[in-house]
C-alpha cells in the first residue's frame, strides 16, 4: 500500500526558484511538523474557516484566496463578435512576451520572500509545458495576437491577455469561444481557478454564467 504524502516536492517550481519548493497534502500537526525538517519554500492550502493558530505557530503567512469558477453548457452565456477569434495554430515567441509579468495577482508574486522575476520565470515555464502539449488557445483581434488561454482536460489553467487589449470589454468573446469548444469536445463543464482579488477576471467569469465553489486560503513558509 501507497504511504500518503503529508509533504510532496514541486519540482516544476524548484526549476523556476532554484530551491526545494514542497506542498504540503494536508493541515495537520504532523504534516507541519515533518516541513521542518528540510530547507525550502512551502505551500498550504486551507479551507477560509479553518483555524489558523497553527499555522502561525509553525511560521506561514497568508498569500491568497482562491476560488474556483465552474460553468456547463446550460448556463453559459455566449458572446460573439466577428473580429474576435481564436485558434491553436499559434507562435510560441509571440505569446511568450504576454505571459511574461502578466500574473502579478498570482500567490509567487504576492510572496514577499520570492523574486518576482523567478515568479515571471515560474509562468513563462507553464505556457512552454503548455505549448509543448498543444494545449494553448492564441487569441485573436482583428488578426492580431492579443492574448492565450492554456488549459488541461476541462480546466482553464493559465490565460492572459496583452495590456492594450485589456478593459475594452473583448475577452467575453474569447472566453466564450474556447469554454464552447471544450464543451463540445465532450466536457461536462469548464473550470478555472482565480485569485479572489483579481477582480477584473472574477467579473468576465461572472459575466459568462460562471459559478464559484472551493474557496481555498493559500499560505506560504520560507524555511532556511
Amino acid at each position: 500500500m501507497t504511504e500518503h504524502l503529508l509533504v510532496k516536492p514541486t519540482p516544476w517550481d524548484t526549476v523556476a526558484f532554484g530551491i526545494p519548493t514542497w506542498e504540503l497534502t494536508e493541515y495537520s500537526k504532523k504534516a507541519l511538523e515533518q516541513s521542518m525538517q528540510k530547507y525550502g519554500h512551502y505551500t498550504l492550502k486551507v479551507d477560509p474557516l479553518a483555524d489558523k493558530r497553527l499555522l502561525h505557530e509553525f511560521g506561514f503567512y497568508y498569500c491568497d484566496t482562491l476560488i474556483e469558477p465552474h460553468c456547463n453548457a446550460s448556463i453559459l452565456s455566449e458572446a460573439r463578435h466577428p473580429e474576435a477569434t481564436i485558434s491553436r495554430n499559434i507562435n510560441a515567441e509571440q505569446v511568450l512576451p504576454i505571459c511574461h509579468g502578466a500574473f502579478v495577482y498570482g500567490r509567487f508574486h504576492r510572496d514577499f520572500n520570492l523574486p518576482k522575476v523567478f515568479a515571471d520565470l515560474r509562468y513563462d515555464n507553464w505556457l512552454k509545458q503548455l505549448l509543448d502539449a498543444k494545449n494553448v488557445y492564441g487569441l485573436y483581434w482583428q488578426a492580431a495576437l492579443a492574448g492565450f488561454i492554456g488549459y488541461s482536460g476541462n480546466n482553464l489553467v493559465l490565460h492572459a491577455v496583452e495590456e492594450k487589449y485589456r478593459g475594452k470589454g473583448l475577452s467575453k468573446y474569447w472566453w466564450s469561444m474556447v469554454c464552447n469548444e471544450l464543451l463540445a469536445s465532450g466536457h461536462h463543464e469548464v473550470k478555472s481557478s482565480i485569485s479572489t482579488t483579481n477582480i477584473a477576471v472574477l467579473n468576465l467569469y461572472s459575466s459568462l454564467g460562471f459559478k464559484f465553489r472551493n474557496p481555498q486560503d493559500v499560505y506560504h513558509r520560507m524555511t532556511m
